[in-house]
């Protein structure tokens, strides 16, 4: 499952990024803004217009991505939903 495909209020880890070659520079950017392997993620809000950006819960940071670069990260979901 993909990042960009997360639905709000649910939690996931991180388990990957894309293969595509013409994205290894983005994806270089999504690990130095803190992305890896393992963490854990949420969707805190989207955009009104088109649903973008996306604001997501990076551990304990808050990071606004677009559709585009969020597609890039690969996730697993958890069972457990986000406390309010």
């Amino acid at each position: 499952m993909k990042l960009n495909e997360l639905t709000k209020g649910t939690i996931a880890r991180v388990s990957g990024f894309s293969s595509e070659e013409a994205a290894q520079l983005v994806i270089s950017k999504l690990r130095e803004i803190g992305f890896a392997e393992g963490d854990e993620v949420e969707l805190l809000h989207t955009g009104l217009f088109g649903g973008t950006p996306l604001s997501y819960r990076l551990n304990r940071t808050m990071i606004a991505l677009r559709k585009s670069e969020a597609s890039l990260i690969e996730i697993i979901p958890s069972n457990k939903a986000a406390s309010a």
